[in-house]
Parts: C-alpha cells; structure tokens; sequence
C-alpha cells in the first residue's frame, strides 16, 4: 500500500503466512442424497435477526423498541458476539477527531447499563485532548491514537454478555442460543425466514423482514445475493485472531519496560518473533480499581479465510502457552502470569461482503461526503480525514428483498472494510437495520421501499448521530 499505509491501517502489527501456503485441495468423494422431509415451523414474527454479535444484538434491540415482533437465532450461549465471546474487550473510537461523540444511539444505552468497574476508559472531557503528556499515557492503554485521546474504552465482557441481554428480554425479543442457520426461505426473489437446526432438530421461523447478522454475509450468499471477497494484501483486517487474557500481571511494570526503554522492547519483538514466529505484543485489559490487574494478548495470523470450515485444530491455543511461557521469561511484569481465559470464539475480521445499492469507498473519505440516506457517522482511520457517512444503501443488497445487511459485510470497498468492521460500527448497522426492518415488516413494504426520512427520524428518536436528516430539515 506504500504511502498510504500511515493514514490507512489504523491498527497494524507483524502479520505471517501460515505454514500450509494456501487452501488445501481436497478429494472428491462424490455426495449422498438427502430425503425431502416437512419442515415443521417454529414460530412466525415480524423481524428476524440471524446472529446476536454487536449488530444483531443492536438490531433487535432497535426492532423491539419500534413493536415489532422480535426473533433472534445465535449459535452460542450468549449475545456480543466477538466483543463478549472473542474477548474483543478493546471498544475501537466512538469519538472523532475532535472529541465529539459520534457512535451514540445503542451503543449509549448499553453503556448506560454496565457498572462502573466494568469499563476503563478517558472521562469525557478528555476526549479530543491533544496535551501530549495525557496522549502518550492513555496510547498504552488503548484510547490515543495519533495523538488524540479518544473514547475508547476497555469493558468486561461478562457484563456485556449480561447487559445486551437484559436489554432484549426487556423488549420481549425472542431469544434462540444453540441456534444455527441451515438455509434461507426465499419467495420470489424475497427472503421470507430461515430453517435453522438446534438439539431439537430441524425447524423453520416466518418472518415478514430478516435481518441478516451473521457477520459473513451467511444467510444473503446462501439466498443468492453476490457478494465481494476482495482484500487488501497487506492490511490487517482480514486475518484471523484468537485471543486470552493472563492473570497475575503486573501491567504498571509492563507499561513503565514498554513506554520507558523502547530499545529493549524492540529487542523484546524481535526475539518473539524469532522464536515464536507468530508473535504479538501483550495488551491492557480491564484495569479495575479493586480487583488484580491483567494483562490481555492477543495473537493474529494473516492469510486465513473464514468460509473454510476445515482448519485442522486451532494452532493459535498452542500459541496461547508458547507466549505465556515467553512472556514470564522477557516481559517485566509478567513473572508470575497465567492462564485466565482463551476465547472459545475465533476472531475472523473479514469473508465477504455484500453487493450493495451504495456502498462506502476509499475515494469518499477526503470529500466529507454526507450521504442523504445517512444511517450513521463513523470516525475516520486518521485525522487528515473527516466523519465517514454510512448510507442506508450499504445496508441494501443489490437485487435480494427482504433482507437487511449489517455488521462487518456491509457494502463497503477493502480499505473501508478495515474500520467498518469494528464493534461500534456494527452496533451503529445492526442499530440501523433493525429500525428499517421495523419500519418494513409495519407498512407491508420490502425494506428498499421505505422512507428514508421516516427511518432517520427513528434512528434520531434513539439517540443515533446523524447529519443527512437534520441539514434536509434545514434547507
């Protein structure tokens, strides 16, 4: 990416190739065929959400709060997706450049509902801060970048887990874990629900809108909508992770060794990577007033795809005790570490994303383009750029009705993808889809045939930051 790579890989780190150089070819086996069999049907409702990570779990929780009748599927026991279960307890920006609090709306209100040693973060009044003593502290914890402190906070996952759905089961959203998807109905070009598979069986569930959730473009690709997969070589954000947290770390000895001798800690990478290979840094994570502090690492692999179901076992849980046993060795701080938790979901940041009716470009970033279907405003990668529009069309896919794209594969080029994909940018999505879906399965209406404006001023109702509605009011 040459130049460029300063302003447009916002989070970088030492990424390899595995070891098995590409995709493994596989012999053909022939098939078997399946016997047609009656589906009996779950339930109907009006709005069904596939998959409860931060934009499922946002959509629904924007549905419900409009009447609808609410049903979410998710694989796992619990909602949050890789911000909960993948240990993603890093919150990219939720301000801009200038301190202003632009991911507001769903991600307010489950702020709202987590104790308050259950996040780490700088006080409003800091966000925007440029003092460089302030930046340079809150850089190793996470919540400066480029020199400006920014509400980044560090959160318990637990909590989280616990607060997303307590929020949904008080809007009467009907819960489904252990739930996955198995094949789209579709009807005349539209997407009317889902058959999904669970211990008890396979079942189906109606809905007037489906809002598609999954994170890969699961449910669109398989209903037929064309999908993107293209990437940025060199960039992070299509690599897979895993990641732990270590207990017994003393993270203030750690931050003094890596912000006071950056000649040693240079040595220090480069000694992981020697021995190690596939070698990251050590993390904050939640540092909590009256509890030990930890230290949280996180180890990421490029070149690893998602759609490919076969991965041969998890080497990153053998990466997970390969650092430990490196860390307590090198890192001051991390003498007496150990193992506190790996996350049982694995970290996939990019498989494909939807073909949309408009979708977010590299070119849009310098221009301060507003959309005029703005659906939410999202920080840009640096602050030679302004707030990114995200329009409603991205949420659209090109040809397929009845659906709603949010979360990572929203339609976006590669380099946008890199930012789009992050936690608040999905709750900014899945909060947007889940209010059109609403808006959709109330007036009868394939979701591309709503009223924008009616939909921003929704969106508005819920706290969501947004410019296209207000300066249409304006004029």
């Amino acid at each position: 990416m040459g130049d460029k790579d300063a302003d447009e890989q916002f989070f970088v780190s030492d990424m390899f190739r595995g070891r098995e150089g590409g995709p493994r070819q596989r012999p053909d086996l022939g098939t078997v065929r399946e016997a047609a069999r009656d589906i009996p049907v779950y339930r109907e409702c009006d709005v069904l959400v596939a998959g409860g990570g931060p934009a499922g779990t946002a959509a629904a929780a924007a549905a419900a709060r409009m009447g609808a009748d609410v049903v979410l599927l998710e694989r796992y026991n619990h909602l949050g997706g890789l911000s909960t279960g993948g240990l993603v307890i890093w919150i990219d920006r939720m301000s801009d450049w200038d301190g202003r609090h632009v991911i507001r709306g769903f991600a307010e209100e489950v702020f709202a509902r987590l104790p308050k040693d259950a996040v780490a973060g700088p006080e409003p009044r800091e966000w925007g801060s440029r003092d460089p003593a302030r930046a340079d502290w809150w850089s190793h914890r996470t919540s400066a970048f480029h020199g400006v402190i920014t509400w980044s906070p560090t959160i318990d996952p637990e909590r989280l887990k616990l607060a997303s759905q307590d929020m949904l089961l008080e809007r009467k959203v009907h819960l489904l874990y252990h739930a996955w998807i198995a094949a789209p109905l579709v009807e005349d070009g539209a997407v009317r629900g889902v058959i999904f598979e669970s211990k008890s069986g396979r079942q189906a569930i109606r809905a007037k809108v489906v809002v598609d959730a999954t994170g890969d473009g699961d449910l669109i690709a398989m209903a037929g909508g064309r999908c993107d997969t293209d990437i940025e070589e060199n960039d992070i954000h299509h690599c897979m992770n895993t990641a732990w947290l270590f207990g017994g770390v003393d993270m203030t000895r750690w931050i003094d060794f890596k912000a006071g001798q950056p000649e040693q800690f240079a040595q220090f990478m480069q000694l992981g990577r020697e021995q190690l290979r596939f070698f990251e840094r050590p993390f904050v994570s939640l540092a909590q007033r009256h509890r030990p502090v930890h230290g949280a690492a996180a180890v990421r692999v490029l070149g690893a795809g998602r759609r490919r179901p076969d991965h041969g076992g998890n080497p990153l849980r053998e990466l997970m005790a390969l650092h430990l046993e490196f860390y307590r060795r090198h890192a001051p701080g991390f003498e007496r570490a150990h193992l506190l938790y790996g996350a049982p979901q694995l970290g996939v940041r990019h498989a494909r994303r939807v073909a949309g009716v408009s979708r977010v470009t590299r070119a849009q970033w310098p221009t301060g383009l507003v959309h005029p279907d703005e659906i939410g405003v999202s920080p840009s990668l640096s602050p030679k750029f302004p707030n990114i529009s995200i329009p409603y069309g991205s949420l659209l896919p090109e040809t397929l009705d009845g659906v709603l794209a949010c979360g990572r594969h929203i339609a976006c080029d590669a380099t946008s993808h890199s930012f789009l994909r992050e936690v608040p940018q999905c709750w900014i999505t899945g909060q947007a889809a889940g209010a059109a879906a609403a808006i959709a399965a109330n007036r009868s209406l394939a979701p591309r045939a709503i009223d924008v404006s009616e939909l921003q001023d929704a969106l508005l109702a819920q706290g969501v930051h947004l410019r296209a509605q207000r300066r249409a009011a304006a004029a």
